[in-house]
């Protein structure tokens, strides 16, 4: 009887709030790749950097000093933390991750890698069955954008008629001249 391998199961929402938007790519960063493979954030560097002809630039980036001060200050922290982190993390793109699980081979590592890259099609799959919405919501945004001074036009003579400014009144009929 075959011994039943324990797989790492993650919510789905653990993975979902580590996926970062940088240079217009869904990452995932070093440190988190690290926690949930259950190693140390060195090590999966360490990896990485004897491993470098696997990762492309499209693959795995190591984030700017600039990108890492505004990341940071996205999440409203004080200059002293770095949110766990001494140097410039590195980014890894779904295929980056798809290639790390090359690189990194244990039980734990493979098991969560394919269940990251399976929300990374779902999330795609999502994008791609509501593109339609998308595009319709474009329009109808190009078509607004030209109405503003109508609207405003329209809407300062329905304040006009709601709050009618009046000239004072001539008082007229008998005059005393006292």
């Amino acid at each position: 009887m075959a011994q039943r391998k324990k797989q790492v199961i993650l919510p789905d929402e653990t993975i979902m709030n580590r996926i970062y938007v940088i240079r217009g790519q869904k990452v995932m960063l070093d440190r988190d790749l690290a926690e949930l493979y259950g190693v140390e954030t060195k090590a999966l560097k360490q990896a990485v950097r004897r491993n470098k002809g696997r990762f492309p630039e499209d693959f795995m980036f190591e984030m700017s000093k600039d990108e890492f001060e505004n990341w940071r200050s996205q999440f409203v922290t004080s200059n002293l933390d770095r949110m766990g982190l001494r140097y410039t993390p590195f980014c890894f793109t779904e295929q980056g991750l798809t290639m790390l699980s090359c690189v990194l081979n244990s039980e734990r590592a493979i098991a969560v890698n394919i269940q990251i890259i399976r929300i990374f099609t779902r999330m795609r799959e999502m994008l791609s069955a509501h593109k339609d919405v998308l595009l319709q919501l474009e329009q109808l945004e190009r078509r607004i954008t030209g109405h503003d001074k109508d609207i405003q036009q329209v809407l300062e003579c329905i304040k006009s008629l709601l709050n009618p400014e009046q000239p004072p009144r001539v008082i007229i009929g008998f005059k005393r001249n006292d």
